[in-house]
């Protein structure tokens, strides 16, 4: 097969303790998956979950140990961090009972859903498709992906972000709205699933800005950390 120029390369993640990298197909995440952080953008309740996307090609992908770079994004004003566990996807499916859905799961990884907060109250304030504010370039940093089996108790794990050292967001996974096995089922009714998806399974409370010089670290205990820069403006 021949192209009319050459393709781009196939986004990947590391995992943790294997030379093999984890391709990624899509990047599909939850909003609104914290009861606090509901209500700090205005809503109550459990109400049904609802998803957006993120291209793969968005991805900051950062190695263990190290600093990843983010530069930051055109158009906004006002930069917002979410972090997030992500769900990697190792088996996939269509309509998966949340009962069955452990045996999909590949892995899991720390994440931040960047977003440009500005732009999305915008479109939301006109009714309009918030994509600009949510999958941009660069918006969605990841750290490597631990296998499902070494990740130990990941429906109770604690996860905080620290912005320049100070907490900014902290809780548990165990306090998701709708837990990872929920989220699945939910999405594959609407998505069928493949190898490589990955889900942001939403954000706690306390998003708030950043600004370039910043140095975010993100935690999900059993995952280890993902540390990124928010680099100047290109």
């Amino acid at each position: 097969m021949s192209f009319v120029f050459a393709p781009s390369e196939i986004p990947s993640v590391p995992v943790l303790g294997q030379p093999e990298r984890f391709p990624v197909h899509r990047i599909y995440c939850v909003g609104r998956n914290y009861e606090e952080h509901a209500k700090e953008m205005g809503f109550t309740g459990r109400e049904p979950p609802f998803f957006f996307l993120k291209p793969s090609d968005s991805l900051v992908v950062v190695n263990a140990g190290e600093t990843g770079h983010m530069p930051y994004p055109s158009i906004t004003q006002n930069l917002h961090h979410e972090i997030e566990l992500v769900v990697a996807i190792g088996i996939g499916g269509k309509n998966i009972k949340a009962a069955d859905a452990e045996k999909h799961i590949y892995g899991y990884a720390v994440g931040l859903d960047m977003t440009r907060r500005d732009l999305q109250n915008d479109m939301k304030k006109q009714g309009r498709p918030w994509c600009i504010g949510k999958a941009f370039d660069h918006s969605a940093p990841i750290g490597p992906i631990t296998p499902k089996d070494k990740a130990g108790d990941i429906n109770n794990a604690p996860l905080d972000l620290l912005v320049n050292g100070q907490v900014r967001q902290t809780s548990s996974v165990a306090k998701l709205i709708w837990n990872v096995a929920e989220t699945i089922e939910h999405l594959s009714a609407a998505w069928e699933l493949q190898p490589g998806d990955l889900i942001y399974t939403g954000t706690p409370e306390g998003v708030a800005a950043v600004v370039a010089g910043d140095t975010l670290v993100g935690q999900v205990a059993g995952l280890g950390s993902l540390t990124v820069k928010i680099d100047p403006a290109k």
